[in-house]
């Protein structure tokens, strides 16, 4: 006779997993909240709107190169205690990278926070190359 082990399902593990497992394929940093994003094309150009309240331009990152733009940063502020109420607001490290259909601009790419929105204006181009964008 075979003896079978059953095991309890546990649904928030099959998800961390996952989740562990879709981090290892995009090759971004674990992130500790993910900030709302809309990303749009015109003609001449991608411009991506980040939600990031609460940030100040020296936590964030963003980097250029060829046909993808990676935007990451850390938004600290949790107020330590023993007990929470309620914790809704994200905290941590986040990473979004996002592939664009076109060759980018990446010396034309800029980027400005204003009222907790980032907006990334990312022009499209012929000619490849990487670079550093500054937050205004």
């Amino acid at each position: 006779m075979k003896i079978v082990a059953f095991t309890r399902w546990d649904p928030l593990r099959d998800l961390l997993a996952l989740h562990e497992h879709l981090g290892q394929l995009v090759g971004t940093d674990a992130p500790g909240w993910t900030p709302s994003v809309d990303l749009y094309e015109t003609p001449a150009e991608f411009v991506l709107i980040a939600e990031l309240p609460g940030l100040t331009r020296d936590q964030i990152e963003i980097h250029a190169e060829d046909n993808r733009i990676v935007i990451r940063g850390q938004r600290g502020g949790q107020v330590p205690c023993d007990h929470y109420q309620r914790v809704e607001r994200g905290h941590g490290h986040f990473s979004r990278a996002f592939a664009l259909p076109e060759v980018i601009d990446v010396e034309a790419v800029t980027a400005d926070l204003k009222d907790g929105l980032l907006t990334v204006t990312i022009p499209k181009a012929a000619d490849r190359g990487v670079r550093r964008v500054n937050v205004t």
